[in-house]
């Protein structure tokens, strides 16, 4: 069990080093190119949820936080037993809620710095950080869970 915990400390600190390092190396604005002209480090803050949708709402997402991690730590010990996968994802989750709080509660902004540009559709994705890849990569492999529980389900039943 500690293994799946293990997770999600890797990514609170994996998040909470990269912003920290963000913070005292770089200005706010500035760009370090990683691959031109698709990857670059660019120092940005995040008053608000995803893409600074509800800025400056900061009570609800401490509230919102808390029942969220809440309900994974909830569903990890009554559901998650036996399935790594389902175990995996919710650590991720965990993880990726805990690194963006922390941020909210210490300084009342998030700290967002991966910014990647998508060639074949030319799309500038909104900035990111590794809590917010983690929150991505944990709804993924959650659905992918879903999805072979699912069909596992129908199997036993045919």
């Amino acid at each position: 069990m500690f293994i799946y915990y293990a997770i999600a400390i890797v990514v609170i600190l994996l998040d909470q080093a990269t912003k920290w390092f963000v913070v005292k190396n770089m200005q706010l604005g500035e760009e370090i190119i990683i691959i031109e002209p698709y990857i670059s480090f660019l120092s940005h803050r995040n008053r608000g949820a995803a893409w600074g949708m509800l800025e400056g709402q900061m009570w609800l997402f401490y509230i919102v936080t808390v029942v969220v991690a809440t309900g994974i730590i909830y569903y990890f010990h009554k559901e998650a037993q036996g399935h790594r996968l389902f175990g995996i994802s919710l650590m991720l989750l965990l993880g990726g809620a805990i690194g963006n709080f922390i941020d909210r509660l210490v300084s009342g902004e998030v700290v967002d710095f991966i910014s990647v540009l998508i060639p074949v559709i030319n799309y500038d994705f909104p900035i990111f950080n590794i809590a917010d890849a983690a929150l991505s990569i944990g709804v993924v492999t959650l659905i992918i869970h879903i999805i072979m529980d699912e069909k596992k389900n129908k199997e036993k039943v045919s």
